[in-house]
């Protein structure tokens, strides 16, 4: 069939996102407004404020989507957004866009599961660099791990002619990995994001320096009863505790002043650098953030390669924000390699929030013909299936 241009648009929590992507395999443009700046002096996302962020950038940052395509409004074939899960506020924002747009162009609107979108750049990415959809088939089952500031999740992906379909095997039971990562770093005086800041220190510090043990969880989750989670084994993941035990460590050796001085320093920089960090970190502090993100990279590798085992998968996609950690991505690399399953990454682009990943996943609904009603609405804790 031609070729179909289609409009994405991501407003699920702090970057303002437009994209075009052809036929579900090519971006042509990409935009991506961050609200970093903004949440950065209150050390993690603010919802009010970014609803209120992506009302000023939206306008200007689809029309820089087209300008950059070399596009118009009325050569779209379609419009795709994000319906959820996300920050309520924010998703508004976004629907309410793509809604009066697509009226005023009439022009059909496609909803999309943000952690679709998420697997769905795993796809786009390999077709894009001539991948998968090539000649290389992808072999399934498929497993993808979902894992970023928000959502820590692992589904079993199918494919049935041109839909896919979801089975959610493990989620996290309190705290995100990504939002672990935030948390831990603002306690250390490290800044907001603390995700990219962690990663560029720990191959300066131990990772055998302080040890950590995550939950092992047994049981079975009360939350997931009558909530359309499949029988089966289960593969949950649980980060408060070692957030709690890094906070413990910190009292324990007394650093809150170092930390505090820390925090101040770098607040004190518009955009510090890696020698910026190391300047006021000393080792013990090095030592503490390679050792944590050890203990975290251990546990969702680990986790996610039995969950493998379990369910006889073939392929294996990495994806979400915390995708693009370097230590996970060679851990991951390593061991899936000793276990005979193929691991596939997003670039690190299109590992965050971005709109691409929405177009790419709105394709299949759009050959489907499963466009939007009238009357949808953002939802907020939205699941996968």
């Amino acid at each position: 069939m031609p070729d179909a241009y289609i409009l994405g648009i991501e407003t699920s929590c702090d970057e303002t996102a437009a994209a075009i992507v052809r036929s579900g395999e090519k971006i042509i443009s990409n935009v991506v407004f961050s609200q970093i700046a903004a949440h950065q002096p209150y050390g993690g996302v603010v919802p009010e404020l970014a609803s209120r962020e992506h009302l000023k950038a939206i306008v200007p940052v689809v029309r820089k989507a087209l300008v950059d395509a070399g596009r118009t409004y009325r050569s779209m074939d379609a419009l795709a957004v994000t319906q959820g899960p996300g920050l309520a506020g924010a998703l508004m924002v976004g629907i309410s866009y793509a809604k009066a747009l697509a009226f005023a162009l009439d022009k059909p609107l496609l909803a999309v599961n943000h952690l679709e979108g998420h697997i769905h750049a795993v796809l786009l990415e390999q077709r894009q660099n001539g991948g998968l959809g090539s000649g290389q088939q992808l072999q399934f089952p498929v497993l993808a791990l979902v894992v970023s500031g928000g959502h820590t999740h692992l589904y079993l992906a199918e494919q049935r002619g041109e839909a896919w379909s979801y089975q959610n095997i493990g989620h996290t039971r309190d705290d995100a990995a990504g939002e672990a990562f935030d948390k831990v770093a603002k306690l250390l005086g490290l800044g907001y994001p603390g995700g990219p800041v962690i990663d560029r220190l720990a191959r300066h510090g131990d990772p055998a320096a302080v040890k950590f043990s995550l939950s092992q969880l047994k049981n079975p989750d009360r939350n997931d009863r009558g909530a359309g989670v499949a029988n089966g084994p289960r593969f949950d993941f649980s980060y408060s505790g070692i957030k709690t035990a890094v906070l413990r460590y910190v009292e324990v050796h007394d650093l809150k002043g170092a930390m505090e001085a820390r925090r101040k320093a770098l607040a004190g920089m518009a955009q510090p650098t890696l020698a910026d960090y190391l300047r006021e970190c000393d080792q013990q502090t090095l030592d503490l953030v390679a050792s944590f993100q050890r203990a975290m990279v251990e546990d969702l590798v680990g986790k996610t390669l039995t969950a493998a085992r379990s369910c006889g998968a073939r392929s294996l996609f990495v994806t979400g924000g915390v995708a693009a950690n370097n230590e996970l991505r060679w851990r991951f690399e390593k061991d899936a390699a000793q276990e005979g399953v193929q691991v596939y990454f997003p670039s690190r682009p299109l590992a965050t929030d971005n709109a691409a990943m929405i177009a790419a996943a709105a394709y299949p609904k759009f050959l489907l013909k499963d466009f939007a009603a009238a009357d949808f609405s953002a939802e907020a804790g939205m699941r996968l299936k």
